[in-house]
């Protein structure tokens, strides 16, 4: 397989994964998944989201407008990959949002973890208590409920909850998502150390690549981590009055 084909291969199960993350979001917190002929719509703990459809039919998109409508959500969002024709959405009125990059490493090549400041696993009841102040305690359940698949990592400076990530381990892919660093514990080597951590959670857990979506000013912090990038998708984003 060439390098293009591979970097294909890679977005495409990093497009599954993420899409695996929405939807155990969702289908443990109490959201709702559905597909309306080629349309998979998520509505879970970020809002109503439609996930990388390769075709966008007028009718199935407009009834999940008109879904969030009912549900009064104020955005809709679409994950786009880069060879989905999006005209559709700017017909329906979704405007253009960040360009995601795609970036992987394999996960060998990643440092194991090292860091005594970071915790992976079940969490500590004051960790648990820290997040569930900040309106995450409901995500915490995932950590629970599906170990050995998600993971969370949290990691603290003098006993203080200073940030967080999550992965989940789709077959050989691990997911990395919401990776973290609060603004006052910036530019400590933190966010390195959740990347290890988690990562490692991940590799005993049998994935072999690590795969995540950033921007480019995150994607400067990865490389410098051994991730290089795959690809581009794109999002759009409907505001709803």
């Amino acid at each position: 397989m060439d390098e293009r084909a591979e970097h294909r291969q890679i977005v495409s199960l990093s497009e599954q994964t993420q899409t695996e993350w929405f939807r155990l979001r969702a289908q443990r917190l109490g959201g709702e998944v559905w597909e309306d002929g080629p349309l998979l719509w998520i509505d879970g703990p970020d809002g109503l989201n439609l996930m990388f459809p390769e075709s966008l039919p007028e009718a199935e998109l407009r009834r999940g407008i008109e879904y969030a409508r009912d549900k009064k959500h104020q955005l809709v969002s679409a994950w786009v990959s880069g060879e989905t024709d999006a005209t559709p959405l700017a017909l329906a009125g979704f405007e253009r949002g960040w360009a995601p990059w795609w970036m992987s490493a394999p996960l060998d090549a990643i440092d194991p973890p090292h860091d005594e400041r970071v915790h992976v696993g079940v969490l500590p009841e004051d960790i648990a208590d820290e997040e569930a102040r900040d309106g995450d305690g409901r995500l915490l359940e995932l950590a629970n409920l599906e170990l050995g698949h998600a993971f969370y990592a949290a990691v603290r400076v003098d006993g203080v909850l200073a940030g967080h990530a999550w992965s989940l381990v789709e077959g050989d892919v691990a997911g990395i998502f919401d990776l973290d660093v609060w603004p006052p514990y910036r530019r400590r080597g933190l966010g390195a150390a959740l990347l290890h951590s988690i990562a490692g959670a991940a590799r005993e857990a049998g994935a072999r690549t690590a795969a995540l979506s950033t921007s480019p000013q995150g994607a400067i912090v990865y490389r410098a981590q051994g991730f290089t990038r795959v690809g581009m998708g794109a999002t759009w984003w409907l505001q709803l009055d």
